[in-house]
């Protein structure tokens, strides 16, 4: 019976983290020696006494003291302690049912897609129980399978469905995990097992307010709603088909009929008034952004919501009471109390070939006048080409080049022999005007070596497409950012900041560390439960999507 199916529950319930303690196991006083005393009940049932072969063969079949061993050892205790007598299995006279607690998770199973996910990954043809009655193995291999899809479920609801490093490396976040067989044992002893899987999903509210959204959409129930297509760019003048939509949903009738596909200063006015509604930038020019903003939830389509359901399973569950948070499709930076927004204002990020990272971690320092460390990837590509052995290109925009911990003359260096791709320096920007960080950084020690820093390219923040950089996000307003981030730091202030403006490095070290949440959501919710919808700049929700679907 070595390959009999129970061996499976073994490696699933147990291969993510051990039990805290067997329950069959009880801690004895032997003369003054503490000993454990494992106790075993019979197995009475024809079914009872097949789980408990499959089980017993696991165990002593394993290598004693494996990896394998141990998760069967304490299957078997576990089992052992109820006489082996199966866990979501009840005798109805000379049939076999599921029990009262398998059925309500069963029910919870079926509406699994409600919560943005699949039915069929938990209600498998393995718990099909139509004539099995005289099959035990078979009715063991139900009890197994549904163990693993209790946890399968409990562990999706909870962490998602998808690693999220297999839809791109710089995603780094670190959804939930379950402790399978932990889980199993609560749920067991649970009164109500489904409401305790139920409970595993988000709480975030824009995570509530996206299922209450899908459910419209399978349900079917739809407000009249206007979608307005992608296109090119419109800008003032321009004819379009697309026209016709876009005044019905800004209620900007034509003035002249025979003018109805012209993009007039009547349209560009009502697109301004509509992007400044939104925090965008009010060019009045209809872009992708923009065409993703007017449609909103009503241009999200189930497989979206069910993305961005999923990217909120990967999130912290607790953001924090104080936290900033980054939206890379959004180009949005926002210092957050709960769901209160203290302080907004637009970012740049990082180009697709140099995608900000997607991660959490905590601001632990802010820096004022920071050199800045140039990383070797744009030594190599971007620095040492330009300059091209000239020396001098390096001093003239405030570089300093530091060898063994000390700055050196760019003019005694061996241009001809330097290879770029190990140079024998490093380069670094010093404080002052021009300055790529600006004035202030704000510093996380992450394995990405990204940050938030001000910039001296302020043109950059009034353009609807922000991916700019080359992985670090730029804060539009920073000192308005820093002024709102230290609101709760006893010992440093904006104007304590500002006092020390000038050409020396300032470290700061705060306090009390902050959240920091940099995040890929393509939907948004507001605080009015409006859903708003965002571009997909770096194509990881598409890869989601494709995932999630496979």
């Amino acid at each position: 019976m070595r390959g009999f199916k129970l061996g499976i529950l073994a490696a699933t319930a147990f291969a993510l983290l051990p039990l805290s303690a067997a329950q069959a196991q009880q801690v004895i006083n032997i003369n003054g020696v503490e000993a454990t005393r494992v106790v075993i009940g019979p197995a009475t049932t024809p079914l009872a006494k097949t789980i408990k072969a499959g089980l017993k063969d696991d165990y002593y079949g394993a290598s004693a003291g494996s990896r394998e061993w141990q998760s069967a050892q304490k299957l078997y205790y576990f089992y052992g302690e109820r006489n082996f007598e199966p866990l979501w299995l009840d005798q109805d006279g000379d049939k076999l049912k599921f029990s009262d607690k398998a059925k309500s998770i069963i029910a919870l199973f079926e509406n699994a897609e409600l919560d943005g996910m699949r039915p069929s990954d938990y209600l498998t043809d393995a718990l099909d129980l139509t004539n099995i009655e005289n099959e035990p193995e078979r009715l063991a291999a139900v009890e197994t399978a549904f163990s693993q899809s209790a946890i399968r479920y409990a562990q999706h609801a909870a962490g998602g469905r998808v690693d999220p490093r297999s839809v791109s490396r710089s995603i780094t976040l670190n959804p939930t995990r379950i402790d399978g067989a932990k889980m199993l044992i609560d749920l067991v002893q649970s009164s109500d097992p489904a409401a305790l899987l139920y409970s595993l999903h988000p709480s975030h509210r824009e995570f509530v307010a996206l299922r209450d959204e899908l459910a419209k959409k399978l349900d079917g129930v739809q407000e009249e709603q206007i979608i307005v297509p992608n296109g090119q760019l419109l800008k003032l003048g321009r004819t379009d088909d697309r026209l016709p939509l876009l005044r019905a949903r800004l209620e900007v009738p034509a003035s002249d009929p025979a003018e109805e596909l012209v993009y007039d200063q009547a349209m560009v006015d009502a697109v301004e008034e509509f992007q400044s509604s939104l925090g965008l930038v009010p060019d009045g020019v209809v872009g992708p952004a923009t065409i993703a903003a007017l449609n909103g939830a009503n241009g999200a389509s189930v497989e979206d919501i069910v993305a961005n359901m999923e990217r909120w399973r990967w999130m912290p569950k607790n953001l924090g009471d104080f936290f900033v948070f980054v939206n890379v499709p959004e180009y949005r930076l926002e210092v957050r109390s709960g769901d209160t927004v203290r302080h907004a204002t637009r970012v740049v990020v990082g180009k697709p070939k140099h995608a900000t990272p997607i991660f959490s971690d905590e601001i632990e320092h802010v820096v004022v006048n920071p050199y800045w460390n140039v990383p070797l990837s744009i030594t190599k590509n971007e620095l040492l080409p330009s300059a091209n052995g000239n020396p001098g290109y390096f001093a003239a925009r405030n570089y300093e080049l530091l060898a063994g911990g000390r700055v050196i003359n760019a003019s005694n260096v061996d241009w001809a022999n330097v290879n770029p791709s190990n140079p024998p320096f490093r380069i670094r920007q010093r404080p002052g005007r021009g300055n790529a960080l600006g004035q202030i950084k704000f510093l996380f020690p992450n394995q990405h070596s990204v940050y938030l820093h001000d910039t001296p390219s302020k043109s950059l923040f009034s353009r609807s497409y922000r991916a700019f950089s080359h992985g670090c996000v730029r804060v539009h307003n920073p000192l308005e950012f820093a002024d709102a981030l230290l609101a709760f730091e006893p010992d440093l202030s904006l104007d304590k900041i500002k006092s020390m403006f000038g050409s020396s490095e300032r470290w700061n070290n705060l306090k009390t560390h902050i959240p920091v949440h940099i995040s890929y959501f393509t939907l948004r919710v507001s605080g009015d439960g409006t859903i708003r919808s965002y571009g997909d700049v770096y194509g990881h929700h598409q890869r989601l999507i494709n995932l999630l679907n496979s």
